[in-house]
């Protein structure tokens, strides 16, 4: 048992990579093949009985645009002009471009419908895998993974990651409440993300 803790310790982040990618795999085959999945009818099925509310859209729709171009971009500018760090500066908006630019390749070649049964707010371009999602964890990923590396308090610490955790839940969640995404675009987009950072964080730390 402690040999095999030892290994899933040793080789977690080639496990994190495999299991995402195996389940990223399958949506996409779904997604070449046009198949219906039974993932989007539970995904929304869940949010519109337990979230959807005339009460709780606005806020939704503030939350969703915490992972829209203009708050990323304005965290990203703060974040060159705040931080001292010269590597730093130049990473966080390089793993910025680099996920965007990832992102609207594979919408352009997959070219997947957006939902329109259900739109709370209108949006354009097509639909897998969703940007906001796919971004928010592959942007404020990143900054969970500096505020473990580089914040010392424990307290401070902890309170960041979490924060940052579940507000890159909540943005992908936004997306499938607002009509926007199928939940499978949502899953996609956090499964991609996962694996690009741990590839981006690993070669980039190889040049600190």
């Amino acid at each position: 048992m402690n040999n095999v803790l030892a290994f899933i310790n040793k080789n977690k982040y080639v496990i994190i990579f495999l299991s995402c990618l195996f389940c990223f795999l399958i949506l996409l085959k779904n997604v070449i093949y046009q198949k219906d999945m039974i993932w989007d009818t539970i995904g929304y099925a869940l949010i519109s009985y337990y979230l959807i509310s005339d009460f709780m859209t606005p806020f939704i729709k503030i939350i969703t645009n915490l992972g829209g171009v203009i708050c990323i971009i304005t965290v990203t500018l703060l974040s060159i002009i705040f931080i001292k760090n010269k590597r730093l500066k130049l990473l966080i908006p390089i793993n910025l471009i680099i996920i965007t630019m990832i992102n609207q390749s594979l919408k352009y070649i997959l070219q997947r419908p957006r939902p329109t049964g259900f739109r709370i707010i209108e949006e354009t371009g097509f639909s897998f895998p969703s940007g906001h999602s796919m971004v928010s964890m592959a942007f404020y990923g990143y900054f969970i993974y500096l505020i473990y590396k580089y914040i010392k308090n424990n307290y401070l610490k902890w309170i960041c990651i979490i924060f940052l955790t579940l507000l890159i839940i909540i943005i992908g969640t936004s997306r499938i409440y607002l009509g926007v995404h199928y939940t499978t675009d949502v899953l996609a987009g956090f499964m991609f993300s996962i694996m690009y950072l741990i590839i981006f964080i690993n070669y980039t730390n190889k040049y600190e």
